[in-house]
């Protein structure tokens, strides 16, 4: 099927109603791919999903509000539409609505909501959010400070490749006794065991 063709059959099945097209051509809108680029036609077909309960498509809605790509900035939208998401079990949704409540755009800024939205996501195995709760956990922010912790999350980060992560393990290893770097080494492979075991 040529890409011409390809195209027409999406927007054919996305006129239809069916949530998956809608959000595939929303995201070829934002991005360019194989239509003129358009954000106002994406948040058009994005929003088709989103109000359709597409998880994906509400979080790219979510963080289009967010930016103000193709709609006006407005964060308390876009809380809405990440919230939508991360209550479906959306590990990127749950990060960035966790982000929201860090800095408090759309939401008070709350670190013990910021905390649960990020552990959700964390224990899904996105390391951004792994580095995140981390960080929390370094900060005592929402949570007790807990350098164990937060390097047990950085680990679990840096092991997907998580540079960022990488530094500050490594920061406060140095910070840390011998047996705290084993113990946290030792949750975070139990930790890693239960995210895979899911």
């Amino acid at each position: 099927m040529n890409a011409i063709h390809e195209i027409e059959n999406l927007r054919q099945r996305a006129n239809e109603g069916d949530p998956e097209a809608q959000y595939n051509l929303g995201w070829r809108y934002s991005a360019g791919r194989g239509v003129p680029q358009d954000d106002e036609e994406a948040v058009k077909w994005l929003r088709e999903a989103a109000e359709r309960e597409h998880a994906k498509s509400q979080n790219v809605l979510g963080m289009m509000y967010s930016i103000g790509n193709g709609v006006r900035q407005d964060y308390v939208e876009a809380v809405k539409w990440l919230r939508k998401a991360a209550e479906q079990g959306l590990a990127q949704a749950q990060y960035n609505l966790g982000t929201m409540y860090v800095i408090g755009q759309g939401v008070p800024q709350d670190y013990v909501e910021a905390v649960k939205w990020l552990r959700e996501a964390a224990e899904r195995g996105l390391d951004q959010a792994q580095h995140a709760l981390g960080v929390m956990y370094a900060n005592g922010q929402g949570v007790l400070q807990d350098y164990v912790e937060a390097h047990m999350w950085w680990n679990l980060a840096a092991a997907q490749g998580n540079e960022e992560a990488r530094e500050k393990r490594d920061i406060f290893a140095r910070m840390l006794t011998a047996s705290q770097v084993a113990s946290a080494q030792s949750r975070a492979r139990k930790k890693m065991e239960e995210i895979h075991d899911e």
